[in-house]
């Protein structure tokens, strides 16, 4: 097949005015101008999406899927009481519930241009979303506890229930699937349950850790004051148990989690990264630890600001993520896009002015080798997976294009992602290319709105 475009955006290289990729067997077989691939394939199947831009598909370095259906429910919240919120909701749901959330999360994704995902699930609903849909990505199964007493149940059940998941992606993904473990938030996890994740995943396990993400967080670590302290906890649980003897530790949320051994991991993700100063972000750099930004939930829930520029210039390994649907309404990578390269600019100094380019990387590319799987995806190369977007530049706002990258972040929508492909299927161009029954889910979604604000 030869996708034909006005732009070719490999991301690893320049713009191709008047492009083409010829994909064959699920990878890229050949990039180059339009006129010569035509000529040397003559026969070959072709799409052409006239004045729009070829690019690979977004990989969202840290999101929620099973969370879909909760989006819209807890409005104008800051994060401490938007998560106690959403703790309330989520004992409403059932299982059937959570994989029908999933999946429409999942084929939102699709409609997004998102391609791979990095998912944190409690229930393995995302692994199964992402399964039906074709998705590529790692899903990490999410462990904690506060009380010491069920560390070694939690930890047990969290690796069976990784061994169950490897074995079905394994059956029936070709290896798109990885899977991962992640401990919960640093306020619901004792620090044996960090120690155990650092000796599970000392093989190389993927981890995803939320890392000083909200200010309740950091003050909660370091001062022991917020709204996830001892008391109000104790309180909101209705029975008092074994807190964690990390109370006003006077120290930052990087520098409490270094005592557990969990950033030691050869392959550890840090989601958000938001309160962090130089020190710490020296920290992360010695671990080689990558970093998912996701600015639109942080400013939606008064979080803060992540220091994009401190995390990049440090060399560290950062890719973009859209985080909880819950949070942010609508899991939108353009959007992220923009708002981490307005946020940005606003905050930093004119010589750390980025460029639209930047975050196209940070979207694509970047995250992927935050992921380690720069290998498989996240730019247009030869050999790479043929996982490709298509993306309509041709509206007013749009013409006449005179740099992509800037067209695509500065003023592309979700509305203008014409095709989205994984492995060299087309799985949405307008409408959902797979089996999963579109119409029942979308019903079910509205039904488990309706549940939830009833």
């Amino acid at each position: 097949m030869l996708l034909i475009a006005r732009y070719v955006i490999p991301v690893c290289s320049a713009p191709i005015e008047n492009g083409a990729v010829l994909v064959r067997d699920g990878v890229i077989a050949e990039i180059g101008y339009a006129t010569k691939l035509k000529t040397r394939y003559p026969e070959e199947e072709t799409l052409d999406f006239g004045l729009g831009a070829i690019m690979p598909g977004f990989v969202d370095a840290h999101t929620h899927l099973e969370y879909s259906a909760m989006r819209g429910l807890i409005n104008d919240s800051p994060y401490a009481a938007w998560k106690l919120h959403i703790a309330q909701h989520e004992k409403l749901f059932a299982p059937q519930d959570w994989e029908d959330s999933a999946l429409l999360g999942a084929m939102e994704a699709l409609r997004s241009g998102i391609t791979t995902i990095a998912d944190i699930s409690k229930t393995g609903a995302s692994l199964r979303a992402a399964q039906a849909v074709g998705m590529r990505g790692i899903i990490y199964r999410e462990v904690g506890t506060m009380d010491r007493h069920e560390i070694e149940n939690e930890l047990q059940a969290a690796k069976s229930d990784i061994s169950s998941w490897r074995e079905q992606s394994q059956n029936c993904c070709e290896g798109r699937l990885q899977i991962g473990i992640a401990p919960a938030a640093l306020y619901n996890c004792h620090p044996h349950i960090f120690e155990g994740i650092a000796n599970f995943a000392a093989d190389g396990t993927p981890v995803a850790l939320h890392l000083a993400g909200s200010r309740e967080e950091y003050e909660f670590i370091r001062y022991g004051s917020s709204p996830f302290s001892v008391h109000s906890t104790e309180q909101e649980r209705g029975y008092g148990i074994d807190m964690p003897p990390w109370l006003a530790t006077g120290v930052s949320p990087v520098r409490y989690i270094l005592n557990w051994g969990v950033l030691d991991a050869p392959n550890v993700m840090a989601i958000h990264c938001v309160h962090v100063d130089d020190d710490d972000i020296s920290k992360l750099v010695e671990r080689d630890i990558a970093v998912a930004v996701c600015a639109r939930c942080n400013a939606q829930l008064a979080m803060g600001v992540p220091p994009l520029a401190k995390l990049t210039q440090a060399g560290l390994r950062v890719g973009i993520g859209t985080d909880s649907p819950a949070a942010v309404d609508a899991t939108d990578p353009l959007s992220e896009m923009r708002l981490n390269l307005l946020l940005a600019r606003a905050l930093g100094s004119r010589k750390e002015f980025p460029a639209a380019a930047e975050m196209l990387y940070l979207a694509t590319l970047g995250a992927a080798r935050a992921l380690r799987i720069d290998d498989q995806t996240g730019s247009l190369a030869q050999g790479k997976c043929a996982d490709i977007i298509a993306v309509d530049l041709s509206n007013s706002s749009q013409v006449p294009t005179h740099d992509p990258n800037s067209a695509i972040v500065h003023t592309a929508t979700r509305e203008n992602i014409l095709m989205t492909m994984i492995g060299g299927n087309i799985v949405y161009d307008g409408q959902h290319r797979h089996s999963i029954d579109t119409q029942r889910v979308f019903a079910r979604a509205e039904e488990l709105r309706v549940k939830l604000r009833d």
